[in-house]
């Protein structure tokens, strides 16, 4: 499998992932085959709770807008990155985190916004940061483990003021690269976990043990340990990526979000060829903050192509 069909699966895998799930957020367990016991060619994408079937959510609205950030300004711009996801939360998307939308709408600078908000609240430990990273993962990847593990904190930082979201989107980006580099991203988790900061480094290598079941989870899954920790699981126990989505989409609570993160591992892992055409058909991505654009595949294969054609000259100093 060549490099370009994982990196587009990584992006249209991560952006089904959302769509699949949105419908099913904060459903109990096991309500996705409960509703699509088989395969489900004309229904699994079927909308509802205020979405249109395929639509995406925030987390690949938002992923999109770390891209076209990453590709317009040749690099890491975290005050255009900011600026964009502003732009973005008061254009009225659908939906949006409550610890997000209080960053992006509290009136403090980029540099100080998810810092204080941290100070003041002790609570940015979500998964917000997680969710959008799959175009950023594609972007840095090219650039080595040290430099897209620290691109990820910085990114994640501009939302989240707790370093444990910062920790789990540096692992997202890490499996991601060795995924697109043809490793294999399960094996990689305990080198990949050498590189935390030690005082998250127990939490996640809990989490991302082999033994580890979302059952065993001491938060719910829209925290960035569990969602994380999840959509390993669904990649580690399945042998496709639609058993992978499937599972990730059961486990129920968070589910676009869980769902869009394993799809980003798992698409990586089997290629664009893997994900079925039944969900990338009516998959199309609304783009607040961007007049009025709606991205669907071809716009997301144009985009994943240009992510991973660079960004070596950007890296510097990261």
């Amino acid at each position: 499998m060549d490099r370009g069909e994982r990196v587009a699966g990584a992006i249209v895998g991560s952006a089904v992932g959302d769509a699949l799930g949105a419908p099913f957020e904060f459903s109990r367990e096991g309500a996705f085959s409960a509703r699509f016991p088989a395969p489900d060619g004309d229904g699994e994408m079927c909308g509802g709770g205020g979405w249109d079937p395929g639509e995406a959510t925030d987390d690949t609205q938002m992923a999109v807008h770390v891209a076209e950030s990453l590709l317009e300004r040749d690099g890491l711009d975290l005050p255009d990155l900011f600026a964009r996801f502003q732009r973005w939360v008061t254009d009225g998307p659908k939906d949006v985190g409550l610890q997000t939308e209080d960053v992006l709408t509290n009136g403090l600078p980029w540099d100080l916004a998810a810092a204080i908000h941290f100070q003041t609240t002790h609570r940015a430990a979500g998964n917000g940061s997680l969710m959008r990273a799959a175009t950023s993962a594609v972007y840095f990847a090219h650039a080595g483990r040290q430099a897209t593990m620290n691109a990820a904190r910085r990114i994640a930082a501009l939302t989240h003021g707790d370093s444990a979201a910062w920790e789990g989107t540096a692992i997202y980006h890490e499996l991601i690269r060795v995924a697109l580099d043809g490793g294999d991203l399960l094996a990689a988790i305990p080198d990949t976990l050498d590189e935390l900061d030690p005082d998250h480094r127990d939490r996640y290598a809990v989490v991302l043990a082999p033994d580890w079941h979302p059952e065993q989870a001491t938060e719910f899954n829209g925290a960035v340990w569990p969602c994380l920790g999840s959509a390993v699981w669904a990649l580690r126990t399945t042998g496709s990526f639609e058993q992978a989505l499937r599972a990730a989409l059961d486990l129920g609570g968070d589910t676009d979000t869980v769902a869009a993160v394993t799809g980003g591992l798992a698409g990586a892992s089997y290629g664009l060829s893997a994900i079925p055409i039944r969900w990338t058909e009516p998959l199309h991505v609304p783009l607040p903050g961007s007049g009025g654009r709606t991205l669907r595949l071809p716009d997301l294969l144009d985009l994943a192509e240009r992510l991973d054609q660079g960004c070596a000259e950007s890296v510097v100093g990261l």
